[in-house]
């Protein structure tokens, strides 16, 4: 599934074509397609913005469009009269402006809805901080991760809900994790404070580099899909296991680095 830092590089792909531009054309296809999508035809776009995993579309007159990705959705942007890379069928939603073609594949979420009704949405009313906002609020991040709810549940599970802190994915779950040397199954209970404050810390500092907002320190990817190899630290190997629970991942992890403390 494509994470905050994904989901920022292509917002930051799609602006300068879209953004100031009147919308010429507009459909959708697929199974559950946005209804009236024609009612953004003839509205300038005003802003392409990034809110955790959600790619937001506003237009003058207080529409605005979301899409969510999930794990096979993806926009591209092509010049009008330009072959596409993907077959038109899979195509969620097309825009069409002057000078771009905007194409929205595979996406299993495509809504539209006024601008006042964002706050009470149901997915992004309830997203905690964003990690890639500018003003991403760190204290609010650490209190959600901290709330009573999360108490018992595994902080490698806690960091993936985007009601605690938005924008992180399995990737950097799992790189956070073994960058601080946090056991991804201890509880969150059992994370002292300054701990937990560094993983918040730890996991902005990863999605800004991967987004290009900060310079790349080193190669980010030390466990992720390394099963077996020896880790980079110690030479211990990798494991890996599903994380059960409401967002069921794969959770790589070294167990001497990350053993229990």
């Amino acid at each position: 599934m494509p994470e905050g830092d994904t989901l920022h590089r292509t917002a930051a792909g799609l602006r300068p074509y879209l953004v100031g531009r009147t919308v010429t054309a507009a459909r959708a296809g697929g199974p559950g397609a946005v209804p009236q999508v024609d009612r953004i035809i003839g509205r300038e776009i005003r802003s392409v913005e990034a809110l955790g995993k959600n790619l937001l579309i506003r237009f003058d007159g207080d529409l605005e469009l979301r899409t969510h990705l999930r794990m096979n959705g993806s926009w591209h942007r092509y010049r009008p009269g330009e072959r596409w890379r993907r077959p038109p069928s899979r195509a969620r939603l097309v825009l069409e402006v002057p000078g771009a073609v905007a194409v929205c594949f595979d996406a299993p979420v495509v809504e539209l809805f006024e601008e006042r009704a964002e706050t009470l949405h149901p997915a992004l009313g309830s997203l905690g901080p964003d990690l890639l906002a500018p003003d991403f609020d760190a204290a609010e991040a650490f209190r959600r991760l901290r709330a009573p709810e999360r108490h018992d549940l595994s902080i490698s599970a806690a960091l993936l809900d985007q009601r605690a802190l938005a924008g992180i994915g399995n990737i950097w779950r799992n790189e956070t994790l073994f960058a601080e040397r946090v056991d991804p199954l201890a509880r969150v209970a059992d994370v002292d404070d300054d701990t937990l404050r560094r993983l918040v810390a730890t996991a902005r500092r990863l999605l800004s580099e991967s987004a290009g907002i900060a310079p790349r320190r080193a190669d980010p990817m030390r466990v992720y899909r390394r099963t077996g190899r020896p880790c980079p630290r110690c030479g211990t190997a990798i494991r890996s296991d599903q994380l059960r629970g409401e967002n069921p991942r794969t959770t790589y992890w070294c167990p001497t680095c990350q053993g229990r403390r």
